[in-house]
């Protein structure tokens, strides 16, 4: 008996001994699953989007940037965390046969202006000085709130530029140009400032990779549509607007981000392949030298989406099924709210198709002295200049 006893107590505290290993495997699993959702260590996102370059025949940076500002939107990052700089207003160009649009596929097929857009820096706004001093921080105290990057050490910061560039520099509206080195100095205060945990800079310009030679602050990863002494190249030309509507390597890079989703897991080595030089004609390139993390465990959305705030807990939350107790705390006048009022007015479409109203007609001033010449003619014709001191 006493042997069976024995036996039997081996058999339970084996039985134990296996619960608590497999409790201990789950632990453990959940904890790296946590890791894993957290593994980039930030918090926010932000995104820094510039376009550079004026006048009409360079529609295609314009829908360059606004084909990025609608990618990082629909994965989640909100307007209050873009800062967004465009040089010219192609909607409202007049050489544009389809006012406010502005599109970035052939025949038409996608307006990336929308209805949504909200520009922070436009036209002449678009400077060097500006542009660094979003960076750095370094702006007026009367600069509203959604011309900052209110960016910390958690953010990761997503800062895209297209236009012309040269070997070492990248031209502002053909006035002005910002220099590698200067760039590099703006990412070195960033650091100091700590204004970012990381940062994914894209560029596309000719010869761009030559903007991510002088960096040489942690934490930055670098693409570039094309190698120094390469030129950047344009796609998709349109003969009813008349000028190419976007550059090859963004073209292609955001046809890849359109089969990204918010719970995505491609990494960035899978960016860095998008877009060879059998497409892109150009050589695109890449650094990650200063960046601590392996390319790829760095997901696309640590940039290009927002971060979802979620408490992780082991223990069960007891929700409260009563609504009608629930609601029964609060007086009714509390509960009820009256939908918001809106001036009655068409929407934009029908305001811009609508035919004009027709207006109640008067005769020109014109036409009455016309008539008044044809009596006095007809008159002359049949009495003669003898009867006129009978009229006067």
């Amino acid at each position: 008996m006493s042997i069976e006893r024995c036996c039997g107590n081996n058999k339970t505290m084996s039985g134990h001994f296996f619960l608590i290993a497999e409790k201990s495997k789950l632990y453990f699993t959940f904890q790296d699953q946590a890791e894993q959702f957290f593994r980039s260590g930030h918090t926010n996102n932000w995104a820094v989007l510039v376009c550079t370059s004026r006048f009409w025949f360079n529609y295609r940076h314009v829908a360059n940037t606004l084909s990025v500002y609608r990618s990082v939107k629909r994965l989640g990052i909100p307007d209050s965390h873009i800062v967004l700089m465009l040089a010219d207003d192609m909607a409202c160009n007049p050489r544009n046969p389809k006012p406010a649009t502005v599109f970035s596929h052939k025949n038409m097929e996608l307006n990336v202006y929308g209805d949504d857009v909200e520009v922070d820096y436009r036209s002449y706004e678009v400077t060097v000085e500006n542009f660094l001093r979003v960076l750095t921080g370094r702006i007026p105290p009367s600069t509203p709130r959604s011309k900052r990057l209110l960016s910390d050490d958690r953010s990761n910061i997503l800062i895209y530029m297209t236009g012309h560039g040269g070997n070492g520099f990248l031209k502002f509206q053909d006035s002005e140009e910002i220099t590698n080195v200067e760039l590099a100095d703006a990412f070195e205060q960033m650091w100091q400032k700590r204004r970012y945990n990381e940062l994914l800079f894209i560029i596309d310009t000719c010869q761009g990779a030559s903007m991510y030679e002088r960096f040489y602050s942690p934490n930055i990863m670098a693409l570039a549509s094309s190698q120094v002494g390469e030129d950047s190249l344009s796609h998709q030309p349109d003969l009813e607007i008349g000028v190419h509507l976007m550059d090859r390597y963004t073209f292609y890079v955001l046809e890849f981000l359109e089969e990204i989703h918010p719970a995505s897991q491609t990494n960035m080595n899978d960016l860095f392949q998008v877009c060879p030089k059998s497409l892109c004609v150009s050589t695109p390139g890449h650094r990650t030298d200063l960046f601590q993390r392996d390319p790829q465990n760095v997901l696309i959305t640590d940039f290009f989406g927002s971060v979802r705030k979620v408490e992780i807990t082991t223990g069960a939350l007891a929700l409260d099924r009563d609504v009608a107790a629930l609601e029964s705390k609060f007086p009714e006048e509390e509960l009820a709210t009256e939908p918001l009022k809106y001036a009655e007015q068409l929407p934009v479409a029908q305001i811009i198709h609508q035919k004009p109203k027709q207006k109640d007609w008067h005769p020109p001033g014109g036409f009455i002295l016309g008539l008044w010449a044809l009596i006095i003619m007809v008159f002359f014709k049949t009495y003669g200049i003898k009867h006129m001191k009978h009229v006067f």
